[in-house]
This record gives structure tokens, sequence and C-alpha cells, in this order.
């Protein structure tokens, strides 16, 4: 037996193909460099798109300002107070405008309103439970709601 070897064949890398031929890309020309006139008139025209953006959100908050009604109680009960003779669209806003007013300083000198009295959300409950010969709840008329 011979120990020669025979001779290895190595694999022969791919024989390089041509490249394909990229197709030109039409150039384009370029934009001719601004200039201070160019400049400013584009500036210009930014500022009145932005003067007429402005008017016209300024007139849809108009527009939605006056679609908006005022709040209006749900029509169910209303509190009459019988000292003053005046008419408060619900108990929470009786509460809260006396309160406002002055009118229950010594209610809330006493503590009867807790802490902090214009966070108090049921108000109305403690001024009754105070004063109670001083309200009524009254069933709006259709005079009272319009």
């Amino acid at each position: 037996m011979s120990t020669k070897k025979s001779p290895v064949e190595k694999p022969k890398a791919p024989a390089p193909t041509p490249e394909a031929p990229q197709p030109e890309e039409p150039e384009v020309p370029a934009a001719p460099a601004p200039t201070i006139e160019s400049l400013f008139e584009e500036l210009q025209s930014l500022k009145q798109l932005a003067e007429e953006h402005t008017n016209l959100i300024t007139q849809l908050q108009e527009t939605l300002a006056r679609k908006r009604k005022p709040p209006s109680s749900n029509g169910k009960v209303q509190i009459l107070d019988k000292q003053t003779g005046q008419i408060f669209p619900s108990k929470n806003n009786a509460y809260q405008t006396l309160l406002k007013s002055g009118e229950l300083k010594e209610l809330v000198d006493k503590g009867v309103f807790g802490d902090i009295p214009a966070k108090n959300t049921f108000g109305w409950y403690a001024l009754v439970r105070e004063l109670p010969d001083r309200f009524e709840e009254v069933k709006p008329t259709e005079e009272t709601q319009q």
C-alpha cells in the first residue's frame, strides 16, 4: 500500500459575475439656496397663517361658549328660605350661598359643618338639623322654571 495521498481538489470559488448596470437615477435639480428675501417672505406667510388659525380658534371658542347653557336645577326640588323669601335651585346651592354670604357664621364657629365647611358636601343636612323651621322644599311651577 502506498502512503501517497491523492491530491484533494479544493472547491473553486464561483466565477465573478459581471455586475448588472444600475439604471441611472434622474438627477433632481438642487433647490436654489434660500435668500434673505425668500426667507422673509416665507416667514411672513407663516405668520399670516398662524394669525388665521388663531382667529379660527377664537371663533370656535366663542361659538362653543354661546352654545353652552347655564347650569340649571333638575326641577325636582327648590328650597325656600322662609326668613328672607329667597328661593334656591337646590339644597346644596342654598347651603353654599348662605355659607359664602356669612349668614351661617355662628354655626360655622360652633363647628356644625366640620373643619372645612366649604368642602362639606352634606352641609345642607346639618343646616336643616340646626334650623328646621327656616327652610321649606318647594315644587317648581312653570313660571319659576323659565
